[in-house]
């Protein structure tokens, strides 16, 4: 499955925060040895040569936009929206597992509640959409707003992931 997920990097240029972006995604794959895999692989807004991810997938979407930019605000709302959604989603699923669910039904995951407990508690994957220049999960408010209030030059990047 695909989906786009953004990371908040540090950066005075286009360039050096592509190159920033592309180190954080590098590590979400797995590419950095010191890194686990979390998703398969990723394309940037810049690659054209593929026809099933990146642009060819979501369309034309901002390689790197500074956050305080119309373009990098709007990128924001994205990827902050769809961790809350999800976040959401799953949250629900872990309640009415517990409201429905005997506890041994939690234990052999009938209907998935153990996954979407997991879910609710990820650190990166699907669940999460917002990533540090570290790599990190963005996964509260308060974290982001941290982030945001801390941050001199800021530029979000998205990129289509697959997990």
């Amino acid at each position: 499955m695909h989906m786009v997920i953004y990371a908040l990097v540090e950066a005075s240029t286009h360039d050096d925060a592509l190159a920033t972006g592309k180190t954080v995604f590098d590590r979400l794959v797995g590419a950095d040895p010191h890194a686990g895999a979390v998703f398969d692989y990723y394309v940037t807004f810049d690659e054209e040569d593929t026809s099933v991810a990146g642009q060819a997938r979501w369309g034309e979407l901002p390689t790197a936009a500074p956050v305080d930019s119309d373009d990098g605000q709007d990128l924001l709302e994205r990827g902050w929206e769809a961790t809350k959604e999800e976040f959401e989603r799953n949250l629900d699923r872990v309640k009415e597992a517990i409201e429905e669910l005997s506890d041994e039904e939690i234990m052999r995951d009938e209907d998935l509640a153990r996954h979407a407990f997991h879910q609710v508690g990820a650190y990166d994957g699907p669940t999460i959409f917002l990533y540090t220049e570290h790599g990190t999960g963005i996964r509260h408010r308060g974290q982001l707003d941290r982030l945001l209030d801390e941050s001199e030059e800021l530029w979000i990047l998205p990129a289509d992931v697959h997990f």
